[in-house]
């Protein structure tokens, strides 16, 4: 049983493609295209159907963000994979910092 004040897991999938979209504000086609182009991998369920998660909602948000600003698709994947990178590298450099203290 989970604590009352659990939060879920961030990574887990648990909203439909039609709420994904209502809650990002973005079209279903459009969450496929982001898809197809491998600006995100939704989990699936045993049937095949997408599911995604908080952190899919966020990087959706990050994706929209930088579209609105006129970077193309192509640039988009740029940006989030340097952003990806950068997260990892601090998060290392946390851990190193922690480790020497």
């Amino acid at each position: 049983m989970t604590a009352p004040d659990a939060q879920p897991d961030p990574r887990r999938g648990v909203y439909g493609i039609s709420v994904a979209a209502e809650l990002v504000g973005i079209g279903s086609q459009t969450l496929r295209l982001y898809e197809r182009r491998g600006l995100l991998e939704p989990a699936r369920s045993g049937g095949g159907t997408r599911r995604y998660s908080s952190e899919d909602l966020e990087r959706l948000r990050r994706i929209a963000h930088l579209v609105s600003t006129g970077v193309n698709l192509v640039g988009v994947a740029m940006v989030l994979d340097l952003q990806d990178a950068n997260d990892q590298l601090r998060a290392d450099l946390d851990r190193q910092v922690t480790k020497d203290d």
